[in-house]
């Protein structure tokens, strides 16, 4: 439903792609290189573009989340990263965290 937030579910391809174009971004935010990132899980939000939440494993059993807006194909689909939070594990779960409650809605 527009405006939800869905429940926590298994990457598919189409994330991975997403988390493959934003590692730069992630890798200039945290001021690291990982040589290993796989999105593991997500969580989306539909509102004017797609929010995501998504957990991704960066070797080891180290994992991070971040938190990305992605306009409307329209619009571009643009992807603008928003957050990243370190030092999770794989059972961690995917909750929202600032400034994204406040972003792309």
């Amino acid at each position: 439903m527009t405006g939800e937030w869905s429940g926590t579910e298994d990457s598919t391809e189409e994330v991975q792609k997403i988390c493959d174009e934003v590692k730069p971004d992630v890798e200039k935010m945290t001021n690291k290189t990982f040589e290993e990132f796989t999105a593991k899980k997500y969580r989306h939000q539909i509102v004017a573009g797609t929010n995501y939440l998504i957990k991704v494993h960066v070797g080891g059993s180290s994992y991070i989340h971040i938190q990305l807006f992605q306009s409307l194909p329209c619009n571009g689909g643009a992807l603008n990263l928003f957050g990243v939070q370190e030092n999770h594990t794989e059972n961690d779960p995917l909750d929202l965290f600032p400034p994204f409650s406040e972003a792309a809605q």
